[in-house]
């Protein structure tokens, strides 16, 4: 007898899930959200059953924070293996637009906080999934879609990391 899976998902066959994050960038600033294990990303979320990536990205952007969004695009996919909770997923990175930059959290059960970050400003530690994007660990590597702020904030991120850049 098989018991319907349920959060936590601890229950689920370890086989490789689509989640689609949704990269909205307005004014130099990017729209992040942090769950309550306290790592920022991008709103996003479970693929549902016949619903394309960007129909996920614009209904993940609107239940997470509020925010309505257009113009979804495509961007980049990234494997991403989470080894702290034993999953792995496939995520389909899509771009869009917003059409106002108030901030209401729809789902407080999932997100804690979000705001509109620069490059600079951008809070951590980022999650992983997010974090391979930005450090080009994605299909295409630097995706011609990728935002500016993106940009930015993964040329920062290798500076961080590699201190003789910092001296350069």
């Amino acid at each position: 007898m098989t018991t319907p899976l349920a959060p936590p998902f601890l229950d689920w066959p370890r086989i490789p899930y689509v989640g689609v994050g949704c990269i909205v960038e307005r004014d130099g600033k990017i729209l992040l959200v942090r769950e309550h294990r306290g790592l920022w990303s991008t709103p996003g979320g479970h693929l549902d059953y016949g619903e394309s990536p960007a129909a996920c990205a614009a209904r993940e952007a609107l239940e997470e924070t509020g925010v309505v969004v257009s113009n979804v695009r495509f961007v980049a996919i990234t494997n991403d293996l989470l080894d702290d909770v034993g999953k792995h997923y496939l995520t389909v990175w899509m771009r869009a637009d917003a059409t106002h930059d108030d901030i209401a959290i729809e789902d407080c059960a999932e997100i804690s906080e979000a705001g509109w970050f620069t490059a600079e400003e951008c809070p951590r530690p980022l999650h992983r999934f997010f974090e391979n994007l930005i450090c080009g660990r994605s299909m295409p590597s630097v995706p011609d879609e990728l935002p500016d702020t993106l940009r930015r904030l993964g040329a920062l991120m290798q500076v961080r990391s590699n201190p003789s850049l910092q001296q350069q």
